[in-house]
This record gives structure tokens, C-alpha cells and sequence, in this order.
């Protein structure tokens, strides 16, 4: 396993990609994330089921956090894809 920083990642991240190595990222000496290399075309359900619920958990906190409603934030969303 590779241990790099968060800066250290984004600078090489395509060449990590490329890599086969499980990638540990840490931010401050502390974990942040892991790369893990993935071979298969797709992913098994389980993991797309898991990923969707978590981001969603982590996006509802921080939008609640903000006191953003989803209203505003599709409004906000719409807005910007208009001015483009």
C-alpha cells in the first residue's frame, strides 16, 4: 500500500491511476481516503447502492448544514446551467 498526501494525489492522480497499488490519501497525517485500483467494467450493485446512499447522507448534512433547502439548490443548479 502507497501512502500520499491529499496534494500529493490530485498532482498525480492519472498516474496513480494507472497504478495497481491500493493508495492510502491522508490529509494532515490523517486517513482522507483510499484509492483502491478496480478492473471490472462496472461496479456490483451492492457497491453502487452503498456509494449513492453515502454521498447522498454527506450531501442532505451539508445542504442542512448551510440551511439550504433543496428547493434553493435545484434553483441554484438551474440558474448556473442557464448562464452557460
Amino acid at each position: 500500500m502507497r501512502v500520499v498526501t491529499v496534494r500529493d494525489f490530485r498532482d498525480r492522480a492519472s498516474e496513480m491511476f494507472r497504478s495497481d497499488d491500493v493508495i492510502l490519501v491522508t490529509r494532515e497525517g490523517r486517513p482522507a481516503g483510499f484509492f483502491l485500483p478496480w478492473q471490472a467494467p462496472d461496479l456490483p450493485d451492492d457497491v453502487r447502492r452503498e456509494v449513492f446512499l453515502r454521498l447522498t447522507e454527506q450531501i442532505a448534512a451539508r445542504r442542512e448544514a448551510r440551511a439550504v433547502s433543496e428547493e434553493e439548490a435545484l434553483a441554484n443548479f438551474a440558474a448556473e446551467r442557464g448562464r452557460r
